[in-house]
């Protein structure tokens, strides 16, 4: 027991340090190209800091471990919120965080909230028709998944003004070198431990005695979301308050749209196989995330708020989520 923690607490480290190269390296990214910020934390940081549940998801929907996988990924969606309601609460500046993002980011959120409710949907339904290998909730979440990615790319290259580089061609060239070398190291280190993670994370879930539902939604999701916790605290210590707010709200869709990736593993639709009781999880996200959108949109126009009460209801609605994930209600959700 011993060793497994060590083992724990070794890859969670090593995996926290890529995270904080991956948040300095998408900076310079984006500053030195036209992506933007927005789209950096949408797609760079939260594509690499959301290796971690596509690893453990992979592992776990090849070794059967369906509840583990859904659990995982809908859990790392809630823990993202609680990330970003924390990080709200702790900014030390004028405002707070959520009140300096521009309601572009509710597009982001939006999407969260549909794929959310796809999952919600499929997991209810339960159907076992399949195409190519994938389900039809599965299909469903990738077409929605990439056609709201065209439409936000859209919408932040026409409200994100550009800026002029303020350095030489070159030393810019060299620095985007240096950069996506650094991006590309730090979301292999990610690759090659979230495995290894997983596996003293399943070791450790099997001598506790959790179920597979509750411990994937809570521990094995705390665990992938480190890089996203500390991404997010780098990304707003540099000052990227926007690409922090997007690593966020990206990193839960692409976690969403892993189950249409690990769906590819299955014999089954997972979302046919995999418990009912991912259902309350995946309305608490689609609750959760309605709660970030009102904040964005109200809190950006209105502005100045001495306490933060949707970023506390944002904690207690995620506490209250994960109770009810370990005391599901006898609703018939539970089989």
């Amino acid at each position: 027991m011993t060793e497994l923690l060590l083992m724990f607490v070794g890859l969670s480290a090593v995996i926290v340090i890529a995270a904080i190269f991956l948040a300095s390296s998408a900076d310079v990214i984006a500053e030195g190209t036209n992506l933007g910020r927005s789209m950096a934390g949408l797609i760079l940081l939260a594509g690499a800091t959301s290796l971690p549940e596509l690893m453990v998801g992979w592992t776990g929907v090849k070794i059967e471990a369906f509840d583990l996988t859904i659990g995982e990924l809908l859990g790392s969606c809630l823990l993202n919120l609680l990330i970003l309601a924390l990080m709200d609460l702790l900014t030390r500046t004028k405002g707070t965080m959520l009140s300096r993002m521009s309601s572009a980011h509710a597009l982001s959120a939006a999407t969260c909230v549909l794929l959310a409710t796809i999952v919600l949907i499929s997991l209810l339904l339960r159907m076992e028709t399949t195409f190519l290998r994938l389900g039809v909730g599965s299909w469903v979440v990738a077409v929605v998944y990439f056609g709201c990615m065209r439409l936000i790319y859209k919408d932040q290259k026409m409200h994100e003004p550009t800026s002029e580089p303020a350095s030489s061609p070159e030393t810019v060239q060299g620095s985007l070198i240096k950069a996506f070398g650094i991006y590309i190291a730090a979301a292999a280190v990610i690759f090659f431990a979230a495995p290894k993670l997983a596996v003293s994370a399943d070791h450790l879930a099997h001598e506790s005695g959790l179920g597979e539902t509750f411990f994937g939604t809570v521990f094995v999701a705390l665990i992938t979301s480190l890089p996203e916790l500390v991404a997010t605290y780098t990304a707003i210590r540099i000052g990227a308050f926007d690409m922090a707010v997007g690593n966020i709200f990206g990193s839960n869709c692409i976690n969403i749209f892993i189950i249409s990736i690990v769906d590819a593993a299955s014999v089954s639709p997972i979302l046919s196989v995999a418990s009912p009781t991912h259902a309350l999880t995946a309305a608490s996200v689609v609750l959760i995330t309605t709660v970030a959108v009102v904040s964005l949109l109200y809190r950006a126009k209105k502005g100045i708020l001495l306490l933060e009460p949707d970023a506390i209801m944002i904690i207690l609605l995620v506490i209250g989520s994960l109770y009810l994930v370990y005391q599901p209600p006898a609703i018939g959700l539970v089989q």
